[in-house]
């Protein structure tokens, strides 16, 4: 019987096919930080736990605190508490922001979730793609901007693993800053990216930016919702927030938060990991005889095209062996040829790169 996980649009179910069946999965289509939880958290458990019998406040005054101390620290960046919007996870940060246009322009291939939400709320659709290396078409974005009323991306973008260029994406900023119109802007991978890789210290500068942050990626939480978006708009900021349910976000995610934020450890261990894991992974994928390109990326994951091969069959084969990868041919623009890999630990990706050498064509 041929073994299958349930492909969703964040990747693979690992719970079908693993924690369900009693296997153990190694799970390279989920770009979650391999060290997981911070420990300045971890030692705060009982301390979210006891919150947890409270209401939160009402204001969230000490998490819009610690977000404000996190900002300026790593992104010398003050933030007024008005400027701050707070979710139960990016995605209701998202919603909330596609849900204030009606129309949309969505480069491609990236995050699902934009043309999902944006259907979802009845939005006018429109797609620039990205260019044959995988970067943005700034060009194309500016032209097609002129019909719509905004635009989201990544930064870095999913699956591609490309950064925005200022210097290119300032004349974008000018231009929706002068017209009228918005740019959603997801950093959910960002503090993987090389330091300064941000637009959040241009946001005072440009109303028409809201930048959307969370936890989930680079802290090791994806099961504690919690995500927040920044804008200098302040009407655009209570506007949104009078779409929202009071208490919005619960106490322990609130926690999660305002510990991880503090975890300077964790943070600096984080970016050196990373800096130095991207070079010996893609090093040891670009040796593969099977894969015709791997995409340079900025962040904690990897966009490969295949040849000789589909991306069905190399995810058959890596599930033999205990590990789940993203087939990418359902990111607008993008086919079977393609898969995405996560970057995890070194012990992981040894073990995984050893696996692929040995796949047969």
């Amino acid at each position: 019987m041929k073994e299958e996980v349930i492909l969703s649009s964040h990747g693979g179910d690992i719970y079908t096919e693993g924690m369900l069946k009693g296997r153990e999965l190694i799970d390279y289509s989920s770009n979650i930080n391999p060290f997981g939880i911070p420990d300045c958290f971890k030692e705060k458990i009982s301390e979210a736990l006891e919150a947890s019998m409270r209401y939160p406040d009402y204001k969230y005054r000490r998490l819009k605190d610690a977000i404000r101390e996190y900002h300026n620290c790593y992104d010398r960046m003050n933030i007024d508490e008005e400027m701050i919007l707070l979710g139960n996870g990016a995605s209701e940060v998202l919603d909330l922001a596609i849900s204030s246009l009606k129309s949309i322009l969505i480069v491609v291939p990236s995050f699902i979730e934009y043309e999902e939400l944006s259907s979802k709320w009845g939005l006018n659709i429109e797609f620039s793609q990205l260019d044959e290396n995988m970067n943005y078409d700034y060009k194309n974005i500016l032209d097609k901007l002129r019909d719509t009323e905004g635009l989201i991306l990544g930064n870095p973008n999913n699956p591609s693993g490309n950064l925005i260029d200022y210097e290119k994406f300032k004349v974008i900023l000018d231009y929706c800053e002068s017209h009228n119109k918005r740019i959603i802007a997801d950093e959910a991978f960002v503090e993987f990216a090389p330091k300064d890789s941000s637009l959040l210290a241009l946001v005072n500068n440009y109303k028409c930016l809201f930048i959307v942050r969370a936890i989930t990626k680079f802290f090791g939480t994806p099961g504690i919702r919690f995500g927040y978006g920044i804008s200098s708009n302040e009407e655009w900021i209570r506007n949104m927030k009078k779409k929202q349910n009071p208490w919005n976000v619960n106490c322990f995610g609130e926690h999660a938060a305002i510990y991880s934020f503090k975890d300077k450890h964790y943070i600096e261990k984080s970016r050196v990991w990373i800096r130095e894991e991207i070079p010996y992974f893609l090093d040891g994928l670009r040796k593969l005889s099977f894969i015709d390109r791997v995409y340079d990326t900025n962040t904690n994951f990897v966009l490969i095209k295949l040849k000789d091969m589909n991306g069905q069959q190399l995810y058959d084969k890596c599930l033999k062996k205990g590990f789940v990868i993203r087939r990418a041919h359902n990111f607008r623009g993008l086919d079977d040829c393609f898969v995405r890999f996560a970057i995890k630990n070194r012990i992981n990706n040894e073990r995984f790169l050893n696996i692929l050498k040995n796949v047969k064509t």
